[in-house]
């Protein structure tokens, strides 16, 4: 999996089949990116974060310190083996549940949270993580495309992917 653009631009990140996580299209990760019209985020939080590539794509594009959380801590292994190919912002990598994290975590700039699939409560996720985004500030939620639109998200679907987003102003 390669990134896209910027200072890392074509560099490949190390992923691994056997794992469980479901990687951002690139179509979808470009599409993201694009819509952000100056990448101006010095703080990223990337949850349930698989392959870390919305983190190390944010990286890439200038963000200063970048958070990956993840429970599997096979993945949050991999993500720190290619934080180490990946050299000039901060990363810090957590190995603990994304409810747990954010009961106590700092506020961020841009956080993305593409959790699996069907088995969490999506809404009192959003609310919980919104509480930790800086102004001015964006939330992205990867979702499948068949969940519907709440809390005045915009909404933005890439074949059977859906992107919510959401901006403290």
């Amino acid at each position: 999996m390669n990134i896209i653009s910027g200072v890392f631009k074509s560099i490949k990140i190390k992923t691994n089949k056997n794992f469980s996580y479901r990687p951002t299209k690139s179509l979808v990760r470009k599409s993201i990116f694009d819509s952000i019209n100056s990448f101006n985020f010095k703080s990223v939080c990337d949850l349930f974060s698989g392959t870390g590539i919305i983190g190390f794509e944010s990286a890439s594009r200038g963000a200063k310190f970048v958070t990956f959380v993840d429970n599997d801590y096979r993945v949050i292994k991999l993500i720190q083996e290619n934080t180490r190919a990946l050299i000039g912002p901060g990363y810090s990598c957590i190995h603990k549940d994304v409810f747990s994290f954010i009961k106590s975590c700092n506020s961020y700039d841009l956080i993305y949270a593409d959790p699996p699939y069907g088995k969490y409560d999506l809404v009192k996720l959003v609310k919980e993580v919104f509480k930790h985004l800086n102004k001015p500030g964006k939330l992205f939620l990867e979702c499948d495309k068949k969940q519907n639109p709440f809390l005045d998200s915009i909404v933005r679907d890439y074949g059977q992917t859906r992107i919510l987003q959401w901006e403290n102003k």
